[in-house]
């Protein structure tokens, strides 16, 4: 039998550890990875080609969603089923916008994660038991088959993205140029760009809107420039 390859993508080392429990239980499962951040799935989905990812929402240093948009770029064969803790329509919404075909609540039995991995693994869209109610029914109908929802005109670009999350963790400039290997110039550009897409002029309001497009989570401290 052909077992299904599974990475976790999870920043809480806790949750990982029971997720891999649970699935190492089933016969049909392999976890052939795991990542604490958006960065690191990406990299280790590139070398690794796992037909499911179980991605969390909210990471550091790049978010699940934007980590999805890159994956799918990337490795397109692969079948994104979020797992978080958050049931908000904004983000099952965001969520299928950048490709992910399966959306699961952390609280769902260990036999609905089971079935949600097999079901997207077949190809088929898997929306957990609680989450169909947060989806309008005209969203259900802009599902293409492959289960993801036309994007948006003006998503900003994966760059913009990495660069935005950043900017509303409260990294400065340099530490944006250092951390995706670029130049303070280039940083400032995309910067500049924000600014001119969002309409927003000051870090909080960056932060702000961060958060309700679901880059970053509530908790994050926010800083009036």
């Amino acid at each position: 039998m052909k077992r299904i390859t599974v990475l976790l993508a999870e920043d809480h080392a806790i949750v990982r550890e029971g997720v891999r429990k649970i699935l190492e239980l089933e016969d049909d499962f392999e976890v052939v990875g795991e990542a604490e951040d958006g960065r690191q799935a990406v990299a280790k989905v590139k070398k690794l080609r796992p037909a499911v990812v179980l991605m969390d929402i909210a990471m550091p240093h790049l978010n699940g969603l934007e980590a999805t948009r890159q994956i799918l770029t990337a490795v397109p064969s692969t079948r994104i089923l979020i797992l978080t803790g958050h049931n908000d329509g904004t983000y099952i919404k965001s969520a299928t916008e950048f490709g992910a075909v399966g959306f699961l609540l952390k609280q769902a039995a260990a036999c609905v994660l089971s079935e949600g991995i097999r079901e997207v693994n077949k190809g088929h869209t898997f929306f957990g038991p609680f989450i169909s109610k947060f989806i309008p029914e005209r969203e259900r109908k802009s599902l293409d088959r492959s289960g993801r929802s036309k994007p948006r005109k003006d998503r900003l670009t994966s760059r913009e993205t990495e660069v935005f999350q950043l900017i509303a963790e409260g990294k400065a400039n340099k530490q944006i140029a250092a951390e995706l290997e670029i130049s303070m110039k280039t940083v400032e550009t995309h910067r500049e760009r924000l600014i001119v897409k969002l309409n927003i002029h000051n870090i909080a309001g960056l932060t702000r809107h961060a958060i309700s497009e679901s880059i970053i989570e509530s908790c994050v401290q926010l800083t009036i420039i």
